[in-house]
């Protein structure tokens, strides 16, 4: 494979997360979408594990946004994960705080995801 591989971690800007609960929510989303992409996509886990895991966090305005980016990324398809809060702390539960997608192509990540603000 000639093309790197990035993960994308989305999140929503209008919730006003703590920077705890920011790092935390990533952390949910990195995870569930590598473990959707080892299922789909093995190749590109072991590639993107080879090459250091490279990361990107960027920001939506609203959930309506995020959800529009989840639902783009699964036509695609790319290996995403949407996080819903348990709720135990900052915000109720159920609560869509943010977007895994990849480990996936650089190319179809950037098609994606090029144009959103970085964290």
């Amino acid at each position: 494979m000639t093309d790197e591989l990035k993960q994308v971690i989305v999140f929503r800007r209008d919730l006003k997360l703590s920077r705890g609960k920011v790092v935390v929510q990533g952390a949910h989303a990195a995870l569930g979408a590598f473990e959707r992409a080892q299922r789909s996509r093995r190749e590109w886990v072991d590639t993107w594990s080879r090459e250091g895991q490279r990361k990107i966090a960027v920001q939506v305005d609203s959930l309506d946004d995020l959800l529009d980016l989840h639902s783009r990324a699964q036509r695609i398809p790319l290996p995403c994960f949407l996080v819903r809060d348990a709720g135990y702390t900052e915000i109720p539960p159920g609560t869509v705080t943010a977007l895994g997608i990849g480990p996936a192509p650089e190319d179809a990540m950037d098609r994606l995801t090029g144009d959103l603000k970085l964290m």
